[in-house]
């Protein structure tokens, strides 16, 4: 059965017009940016089956376009259309969180991080760079790593920090396994990274750690 003769409380469009974007779940968001399904599949089924192929709604966002394009009923438009999507959200939480000091805002400078970090292959280590004010000046790659591991030099911190005349700073990293408990290597660093950058007087405001739909959030944890 299609969608069009779904009752129309069932149907993802009106359930979102009725009920706001927040009350349809990940597969009916999906479904209504697909359009269509395929011959004998309904958009929300193939929305569904394609979260279970990828793992999960990061990794599908996260997919190669060859990964995307390979599955039935996706294609280049589809792959475009997404990467598009997925770079006015980023833009946006872009503008939102330079508005304003990052400590009004710690959520979104949450949202902001994990949409450059979740559902990567690779761990990548992100530096958040503020003003005096700690408004955001730029967001800097410091280390794309392997599947389990980056590596991250505090002279290239403090180097980098310097640079933008940096006031601040976040510290962000992705784990691959999903799992967003920090490891001790993790405490390390950012202990190494915290001692460097106190020698020019930066301080560092949090390290979160983004896994699979969680973060962790070391000033949350009180260990900054």
């Amino acid at each position: 059965m299609s969608i069009t003769q779904w009752p129309q409380h069932e149907r993802p469009r009106e359930r979102l017009l009725q009920q706001g974007p927040a009350a349809l779940s990940d597969a009916e968001l999906l479904a209504i940016f697909l359009r269509t399904g395929v011959p004998g599949c309904s958009a929300v089924q193939l929305a569904r089956d394609l979260l279970v192929h990828f793992g999960g709604l990061p990794q599908l966002l996260n997919a190669s376009m060859k990964e995307f394009c390979a599955y039935r009923g996706l294609g280049q438009a589809k792959y475009v259309q997404l990467q598009a999507t997925l770079e006015l959200a980023r833009r946006n939480l872009a503008s939102e969180v330079a508005r304003s000091s990052v400590l009004s805002s710690p959520q979104a400078v949450q949202d902001y991080l994990q949409i450059h970090l979740q559902g990567l292959e690779q761990e990548r280590f992100l530096l958040l760079l503020l003003d005096s004010q700690h408004r955001v000046i730029a967001l800097e790659t410091l280390s794309i790593g392997t599947i389990n591991a980056a590596t991250v030099y505090p002279r290239e911190v403090v180097k980098t920090t310097l640079a933008a005349n940096a006031a601040a700073v976040i510290l962000a990293h992705n784990h691959p396994s999903g799992v967003a408990e920090p490891s001790n290597a993790d405490r390390q660093i950012t202990g190494r990274i915290q001692q460097a950058l106190a020698l020019i007087d930066v301080p560092v405001l949090d390290h979160l750690v983004v896994g699979s739909g969680q973060n962790c959030s070391f000033a949350e944890r009180g260990w900054l």
